[in-house]
């Protein structure tokens, strides 16, 4: 137990800190390690071979360990240490993906990858996500501030109205620029969720509606484009719709493991569907669970998901500073919005995506980047003294 008296910097983060968002979060990736352990040997004997059935286990053992000690690192920062990691990550990522368009290597028709020497291969948009979210939070916020202070000191209004504009047309400007690289990836499936999280912040900022209308409008042309100029999205929409116009195998052999699962499940090791998936350890990994852990246990999954976002934007009611509220909710929409693109797509709700369940699906750079993402999260809401203070 660490003292109320523990004035060290693990005793404050201890007594700070939300830990019951962090007990949920931890026991998320316990399941990751559960269904590691119950799916990729089977998918690694399959590709790899079978002297590597515990490989991807083993390597995602590793991911996991990291990130959570990553999440719990992240978590120590100040909200101003946030806001300069996050500035410095989306500079990076974004240089990064953008390389991709270069020097990346194609995989299924996208370029979204980087491969570097001993360290394996990378997906930087991964870490745009959480960076860009808290970055354009800053650049709203910063409008807001000096909306606020024009209306308390009227005598230096004209320069305050011009950065009232100018720190949303920069966010929005950042917007644009990542929009433009995921593109032409193409990565449409990543472009949506940045694009949907910019929306939640740019609404919580209270910008003008008919601003937020035209930005929804323009992600809804976007995805109705994509639906006529690229094959595979046009593929997946239509298989969608109906089943019988193309090849449903992944998504009819997922659902044949939620109804072989039932309530309780085959038992730890007795799934069969896995065998079969191509994505049994990633994009399919909640159809692995349903089969050999039941109802129930999806249902845990899904309400550890639910818990996490649902207690943030809770906390966040009582939140003065902006960008704290604006910044934590752009990561609770994306960590939220990734899991329900996950298992509805599982569950046959929504056209197949691959989009990986957060710290369950196996991923290096997706463990990594929502560790991250968290880690800013659990930093941003904890307990301060003087919110106002740390802001200035």
């Amino acid at each position: 137990m660490v003292s109320r008296a523990d004035n060290s910097t693990l005793g404050r983060w201890w007594w700070t800190v939300d830990r019951w968002t962090l007990a949920a979060l931890l026991a998320l990736i316990g399941f990751g390690y559960v269904m590691m352990l119950a799916a990729s040997p089977a998918v690694a004997e399959r590709v790899i071979g079978e002297a590597s059935r515990t490989l991807l286990f083993l390597k995602q053992v590793v991911f996991l360990g990291l990130a959570a000690g990553l999440m719990v690192t992240v978590s120590l920062l100040s909200p101003r240490d946030i806001r300069r990691l996050a500035l410095l990550g989306c500079l990076g990522a974004l240089a990064l993906t953008a390389a991709t368009l270069v020097i990346g290597f194609e995989t299924k028709g996208a370029r979204r990858w980087l491969a570097f020497p001993l360290l394996g291969t990378m997906q930087p948009s991964e870490f745009l996500k959480p960076c860009l979210a808290v970055v354009s939070a800053w650049f709203l916020a910063e409008g807001n501030w000096a909306a606020a202070q024009r209306l308390a000191e009227p005598q230096r209004g004209l320069g305050l109205i011009h950065g009232r504009v100018l720190w949303p047309l920069a966010a929005l400007g950042l917007l644009g620029l990542t929009a433009a690289i995921l593109k032409m990836q193409p990565d449409f499936g990543m472009l949506m969720v940045v694009v949907s999280v910019f929306l939640a912040q740019a609404f919580v900022a209270g910008l003008n509606l008919a601003f937020v209308g035209v930005l929804g409008a323009g992600g809804i042309g976007l995805a109705i484009a994509a639906y006529f100029i690229l094959p595979h999205v046009r593929s997946r929409v239509d298989r969608f719709l109906d089943p019988s116009s193309g090849d449903t195998f992944q998504i009819t052999k997922a659902m044949e493991a939620f109804g072989n699962g039932g309530l309780f499940g085959r038992g730890p090791g007795e799934g069969r569907v896995k065998n079969l998936l191509p994505d049994a350890h990633a994009d399919f990994v909640f159809a692995v669970a349903g089969e050999e852990f039941g109802l129930i246990v999806c249902a845990v999954i899904l309400l550890l998901f639910a818990f996490v976002v649902v207690r943030g934007l809770i906390r966040l009611l009582a939140e003065a500073d902006l960008f704290v509220v604006l910044a934590a909710t752009g990561l609770l929409a994306q960590f939220g919005l990734q899991a329900f693109v996950n298992m509805a797509s599982t569950l046959h709700l929504i056209p197949t995506k691959g989009m990986t369940l957060p710290f369950v699906s196996y991923g290096g750079s997706s463990v990594l980047a929502i560790a991250l993402g968290m880690g800013m999260l659990l930093a941003l809401t904890k307990k301060r003294g003087s919110r106002l203070e740390e802001r200035l």
